[in-house]
């Protein structure tokens, strides 16, 4: 009988050694993941942050897969200040799930260069697959669009002018945002 039991001890030990150090390894790793993911889409992350004081790097932000609303204004702009509160609470709210920028373009000229700025406020769109927004009706969201000559290519996605949140959460809705 004691032998029984000694060979039982020899078999167990080792497999529940085994399971406790699996055990500890999965936690580990799967808490690693969900805290890097978690840190990539926070609001501790520049990319996430309302403000743009230094690059508006495209790529970087469509990376995220995740809707893009670029805000070209300025701080001295009348309709671009009521809008600013509005800018605030939907990047608050919608942080992971749009990433929405403000660009002060008095402050901050060449950030601008190679969008088509006319006046401000002008809100640039991008989809979560990385390209301009193509809502089936513009004239709904009053957008508009910048096309290549040659390629007759989707280049912007574009609206001149303020927006509040109910244009706002319109325009989320059409681009797939829940």
């Amino acid at each position: 009988m004691k032998d029984g039991k000694n060979r039982l001890l020899k078999i167990l030990i080792p497999i529940i050694i085994v399971c406790v150090i699996g055990g500890v390894w999965l936690l580990k790793n799967t808490q690693g993941s969900e805290t890097e993911q978690g840190t990539r889409m926070s609001s501790n992350n520049p990319d996430f942050a309302l403000q743009v004081t230094d690059e508006l790097d495209l790529d970087q932000l469509k990376s995220y897969g995740l809707p893009i609303v670029i805000d070209f204004g300025a701080d001295s702009c009348v309709p671009c200040k009521q809008m600013a509160p509005v800018l605030e609470a939907m990047n608050e709210e919608y942080q992971g799930k749009v990433i929405i920028k403000f660009v002060d373009i008095r402050k901050y000229q060449e950030l601008a260069q190679g969008f088509p700025i006319s006046l401000i406020p002008t809100q640039i769109f991008i989809g979560a697959d990385g390209k301009p927004f193509n809502p089936e009706n513009l004239t709904a969201f009053s957008l508009n669009q910048y096309v290549t000559k040659d390629t007759n290519e989707l280049v912007f996605t574009t609206h001149e002018g303020g927006l509040n949140k109910e244009d706002f959460l319109k325009i989320f809705k059409a681009m797939g945002v829940q």
